[in-house]
């Protein structure tokens, strides 16, 4: 389990002076970094003289970068350079206070490098692991002091990212960790305590992530460019998963995956086919120049297009001409809808099923637009001729002459085939009919209507007028026309459109509720605690939230009901809602909206 991390008591631990870490790849080298920064005295040790020579290198120019920007002065340079020394030799870390191993991920490899340094070390030398998919209890258990075995779990690249993950085995002694502990405060890192299991914590919810969207990608549900960027925009993540695969390597994706698969048996863990295909066919990511993109050259972070880069315009039909859009519902969503369409200079009917809901709405978008005046992001006259362009209405009679209606009303099956069915009787032939659905089948909406070929999925993101994707959703009878109605609409409010069929969560959530779904499981198994898992993935991962946070922000009550949508399409035990989840929406707890949800929140 994992448990927060204080600075050490005051019990004397060996300062740990003198490290060698062995292995002098990218990790390696970044490890060697932060340590010869952090003023100690480094023995980078490789069996390749070339590898060896390349960290050198790449700490001489990383450091001249940093004299450049006055983050160091020549003289600081020169003697965090002295520190550090490098060997072909294991022998080199006979002094050595702490080896850190980041070797291939191969037991055999790992296990030879630690019978060989049993032989090399000092007693009181402390040998960490820097896996993140093998058991450390099972390399401990191989060597001849297994309590003085570990894991130290850099993220990559470790000068930038701040969490390690100090791992522990049930043969680990407590002084190992702390004097460990010690030392990732001392390196300025944020140290979280786990035990010994495949992926830890952040690796643990991030590879299940990362699995799903390669399964999604191979189902050709979505292109690669979609998936990645409904993940960017939809949720806020620094990369998107295919990219994100690429970098840190399909062989290590794959790796990890079967690791986690062994020890829990969950399908989700089951390393998609592609991984393998791409694996074996030796197209492993960016350091192959090629994996689920092409690269520039191996090694380079530049895509280039190949056979599969969708074309600039693509090869869509003409679109329906929309100058007028009515907005039904007069919610948060419905609200931030109809202020889009506005401001890029649509006549809009916002219509709600009473007048007064409807003028409240209307208010609440008059204050949105000031608050954007005030800040200077639109003129006062920009922001009243947005407000013009917006009619409220108690009646949705008033669709009668939009081109293009867009329901945001709640996420209710039969309230949405009751509207439908009503805008199918009111909106004009020929108007383009669209449901903002986040979870429920967009064909039942279509259903609904005599013109079921009019009717396309768009779903906005919260709040919709800072959010910039909208995911795109057809459904079997959807018409090409209609959909490229609203790609072109898409681009006229400045939303980066994203194409998907119409099966449970689309992209965003499909691939999002599962792993706030594991994080759950993850506290219910007592694994970890809600803030190191919270922490793990902001500093880990990069995520702006937890998964925690993001869960009592999205609501317990709505993060259920997806979870059970999810589960119902694809039945697939591992998508099944943690109890957890399911007992606190039982209690009422619901988020910040409720005052409590994981956690305690002030009442609005």
């Amino acid at each position: 389990m994992a448990t927060p991390l204080s600075p050490p008591s005051a019990t004397p631990l060996s300062p740990l002076r003198t490290i060698a870490v062995v292995g002098l790849g990218t990790m390696g080298t970044g490890i060697a970094e932060v340590l010869a920064k952090a003023g100690r005295t480094v023995v980078g040790i490789d069996i390749s003289e070339a590898q060896a020579a390349r960290c050198v290198a790449a700490l001489e120019s990383s450091t001249a970068r940093a004299v450049e920007r006055g983050r160091l002065t020549e003289r600081e340079r020169a003697a965090l350079l002295a520190r550090l020394r490098t060997s072909t030799d294991l022998r080199a870390a006979a002094d050595a206070d702490l080896v850190i191993e980041v070797a291939p991920e191969s037991y055999e490899v790992k296990q030879q490098i630690f019978r060989e340094l049993d032989g090399i070390v000092r007693p009181g030398t402390i040998l960490a692991t820097g896996t993140n998919a093998l058991s450390v209890t099972r390399l401990a258990a191989d060597s001849a002091r297994p309590e003085r075995v570990l894991g130290m779990h850099f993220f990559n690249p470790a000068p930038a990212m701040r969490l390690v993950e100090v791992v522990s085995s049930v043969l680990t002694a407590p002084a190992a960790v702390e004097s460990v502990t010690s030392l990732a405060l001392d390196l300025g890192k944020e140290p979280v305590a786990v035990g010994d299991r495949p992926g830890f914590v952040a690796d643990g919810l991030l590879f299940g992530y990362l699995n799903q969207a390669a399964t999604m990608y191979e189902a050709k549900y979505a292109s690669r460019e979609d998936i990645d960027a409904a993940m960017r925009l939809g949720c806020g993540l620094p990369m998107g998963p295919l990219a994100l695969l690429d970098l840190i390597g399909v062989d290590t994706a794959r790796t990890v995956l079967e690791a986690m698969h062994a020890a829990s048996r969950d399908r989700l863990h089951a390393p998609a086919p592609i991984l393998k295909q791409l694996s074996e066919a030796g197209l492993t990511g960016r350091k192959a120049g090629r994996g689920f993109y092409t690269y520039e050259a191996p090694g380079s972070g530049t895509v280039v297009r190949d056979a599969l880069t969708p074309l600039e315009g693509g090869t869509l039909v003409p679109g329906r001409p929309v100058r007028s859009v009515g907005v039904a519902g007069s919610g948060t969503m419905a609200s931030g809808i109809a202020e889009v369409f506005a401001k890029a200079g649509y006549e809009v009917v916002l219509a709600a099923r009473s007048e007064e809901k409807a003028q409240a709405a209307k208010a609440r978008i008059g204050k949105s637009l000031a608050r954007s005046a005030d800040k200077g992001r639109l003129s006062a006259e920009a922001a009243a001729q947005t407000l013009d362009r917006i009619t409220a209405t108690g009646s949705y009679d008033d669709f009668a002459e939009v081109d293009l209606a867009v329901e945001a009303v709640a996420e209710d099956l039969v309230v949405k085939q009751q509207l439908f069915a009503a805008l199918d009787k009111v909106c004009r032939p020929g108007a383009v009919l669209a449901t903002t659905t986040s979870s429920l089948p967009v064909v039942a909406c279509a259903r609904a209507t005599s013109r079921p070929q009019d009717v396309i999925g768009m779903h906005f993101f919260n709040p919709a007028p800072a959010m910039k994707l909208v995911e795109v959703v057809r459904t079997v009878l959807t018409a090409d026309d209609v959909h490229a109605t609203v790609r072109e609409v898409c681009v006229k409010i400045k939303k980066h459109a994203v194409d998907c069929g119409d099966r449970a969560g689309f992209i965003v959530n499909a691939l999002l509720f599962p792993y706030l779904n594991n994080a759950i499981k993850m506290v219910q198994e007592h694994y970890a605690s809600l803030d190191d898992i919270d922490a793990a993935m902001k500093l880990g991962g990069g995520y702006p939230m937890g998964p925690f946070e993001l869960l009592d922000v999205v609501g317990l009550d709505v993060s259920l009901a997806i979870e059970k949508v999810l589960h119902r399409e694809f039945r697939d035990p591992g998508l099944a809602p943690a109890p957890l989840l399911e007992h606190l929406v039982a209690a009422g707890c619901l988020g910040r909206k409720t005052g409590r949800g994981f956690r305690e929140h002030a009442r609005r």
